[in-house]
C-alpha cells in the first residue's frame, strides 16, 4: 500500500486576520460607547489624552525595537553561520544576564528614575545597531549584542510600566485612566510586533546582505528618535528615597504574603511565554509538514490583542467575581490548552487554535496583573518588585535550555509540560491572593 505524502504548505486562512481586526474594532467601540469612565478615547481631560499618548507613542517605538531582534534575530545568526549550539549558547548568556541584573535593574529604576532607565533601554539598543553595523560576522561582537538586548529586554519589563504608574500618580489622574493605560500598552506592543515583522521583511526584500545591514539602519534611527524624545519630554520628579530606606521598605513589603503570590504568577506567566516562543516552531513542523510560520505570528499577536481589549468589559461590567477569580479562571484554561501541546498532537490547525488562545489569554492576563499590582504594589518600588518576580522565570528557562540544548537529555513535552504547571500554580496564587486580599490591607506608601 503506498503512502502519499502532502507537500502543500500550511498557512491560515486569510479570514482569521479580518476576524481579529474586526474583533478588536468592535470590542473597543462598544466598550467605549458602554462605559464612559472606561474609555480610552476620553476627551474630557486634555492632559490626560497628552500624557497617554506621548507615551503610547514611545513604548511602540519600543515595542518596534524589541521586535526587530525578536523576530529577525535568529535567522540573522543562522545567515552569518552560527550553529544551533551556538545560538542555544547566546540563549543562555542572554538569560544568565537577566537572571544576575534583571533584579538590580528594577531596583536601580526605582532609585533614579524609570526615565533614566527607558533612557538607558534606547541606548543599548542604539550600541547595538552600531556594533551590528561595524561587525558583521559571528565573533565576540554575538555575545557583546546578547548582553545589551537581554539587559534592554529585562529594562523593557518594568521600567515603561513603571515610569507610566509613577507619572500617573504623579499628574492625578484616576486609577481607570492607569488600568486603560494597561491595556492598551499590550494592545499598542502586540500592533508593534506585528510591524516589526513588516518593517524588517520589507527591509530584507531578495538582498539579504544589504536587508540585514538596514534593519540594523532602522533599529538605530528609531533609538535616535527615542533618545530624543525621552529627553525632551517629562521632567521626572526627582527620587527622596535613599538606598537605606528602600532597603528598609523592602524588608518590609515582602513579609507581606500578597506580594509574593503576586510576583509568583507573574514569574509563571513569563516563564510559560518564554517557553512556548522556544518551543512553538518545532511544534508545528514536528510531523514534517511545511509551514509558513511567517503568517502564523500575526495570527498569535493578532490574538493578543483581542485578549487585551477583553479586559476593559471586565472593569465596565458589572460580574459577580473579582479580577483574581477571573485570573483563575484564564490561567486555568491556558493550562489545559498547552497541555494538549504538550502531548504532541500533530494536527497543525488545531495547534495554531490553540496557540491563539494561549496568547488571547497572555492578552488578557497581562493587564490584570500590572493593575493588581497597582492594588498591593507601592509605585516607589514596583520595578525592583517585577524584576525580582522575573528571577526564578529567567532561571528555570537557563536550566531547560542547558538541559535540551546542552545535554539533549529532556525532552521538548517534558518543558512545555513545565510551563503548564507553572500556569496551573499561578491559578493557584490567584486563589490565595483573593482569599488574603479581603485582610484589611497596609498602605505601604506612608513607609
Amino acid at each position: 500500500m503506498g503512502v502519499v505524502v502532502e507537500n502543500r504548505v500550511w498557512e491560515p486562512s486569510p479570514w482569521i486576520y479580518l476576524f481579529m481586526f474586526l474583533g478588536c474594532f468592535f470590542s473597543i467601540t462598544l466598550c467605549s460607547r458602554h462605559s464612559k469612565s472606561l474609555c480610552p478615547f476620553d476627551r474630557s481631560s486634555s492632559s490626560f489624552l497628552r500624557f497617554h499618548r506621548k507615551f503610547l507613542f514611545l513604548f511602540s517605538l519600543a515595542s518596534l525595537m524589541e521586535g526587530l531582534w525578536s523576530i529577525f534575530g535568529e535567522f540573522e545568526l543562522l545567515h552569518y553561520g552560527l550553529t544551533k549550539r551556538q545560538i542555544v549558547s547566546s540563549l543562555c548568556i542572554g538569560y544568565g544576564v537577566s537572571l544576575f541584573f534583571g533584579p538590580l535593574l528594577g531596583m536601580l529604576s526605582d532609585l533614579i528614575g524609570h526615565k533614566k532607565v527607558c533612557l538607558v533601554f534606547c541606548i543599548l539598543h542604539l550600541v547595538v545597531g552600531l556594533w551590528k553595523k561595524i561587525v558583521l560576522r559571528p565573533g565576540p561582537g554575538v555575545w557583546l549584542t546578547t548582553v545589551c538586548l537581554s539587559l534592554a529586554m529585562s529594562i523593557f519589563t518594568f521600567s515603561f510600566e513603571g515610569w507610566v504608574v509613577v507619572e500617573n500618580d504623579k499628574e492625578g489622574h484616576r486609577q481607570d485612566a492607569l488600568s486603560d493605560t494597561f491595556w492598551l500598552m499590550t494592545l499598542v506592543e502586540s500592533a508593534a510586533l506585528i510591524g516589526s515583522q513588516v518593517l524588517a521583511n520589507w527591509l530584507v526584500g531578495n538582498n539579504l546582505e544589504n536587508g540585514i545591514s538596514s534593519t540594523s539602519t532602522a533599529t538605530i534611527i528609531l533609538a535616535i528618535i527615542g533618545i530624543i524624545c525621552l529627553s525632551r519630554e517629562w521632567k521626572e520628579a526627582p527620587q527622596t528615597a535613599s538606598s537605606k530606606d528602600y532597603s528598609v521598605s523592602y524588608a518590609l513589603i515582602f513579609s507581606d504574603k500578597r506580594m509574593w503570590l503576586l510576583g509568583l504568577a507573574h514569574a509563571s506567566l513569563q516563564f510559560s511565554v518564554a517557553v512556548f516562543w522556544i518551543l512553538w516552531a518545532p511544534t508545528l513542523v514536528a510531523d514534517g509538514r511545511e509551514v509558513n510560520l511567517g503568517l502564523i505570528y500575526p495570527c498569535l499577536m493578532g490574538a493578543r490583542m483581542l485578549g487585551s481589549t477583553i479586559f476593559p468589559w471586565l472593569l465596565s461590567v458589572p460580574l459577580p467575581v473579582r479580577m483574581e477569580d477571573c485570573l483563575v479562571y484564564a490561567f486555568i484554561i491556558v493550562g489545559f490548552a498547552l497541555s494538549t501541546v504538550a502531548y504532541d498532537y500533530q494536527e497543525v490547525g488545531f495547534l495554531v487554535a490553540l496557540f491563539c488562545l494561549f496568547h488571547m489569554a497572555v492578552g488578557l492576563i497581562t493587564p490584570s496583573l500590572a493593575r493588581l499590582r497597582t492594588m498591593h504594589v507601592p509605585n516607589e518600588l514596583r520595578g525592583g518588585m517585577i524584576g525580582l518576580s522575573l528571577t526564578p522565570a529567567n532561571a528555570a528557562v537557563l536550566f531547560f535550555l542547558l538541559k535540551r540544548g546542552g545535554y539533549q537529555n529532556i525532552e521538548n513535552s517534558t518543558m512545555m509540560a513545565f510551563a503548564v504547571l507553572g500556569l496551573f500554580l499561578a491559578a493557584g496564587c490567584m486563589q490565595l491572593l483573593k482569599q488574603w486580599g479581603k485582610q484589611p490591607y497596609q498602605n505601604w506608601h506612608k513607609l
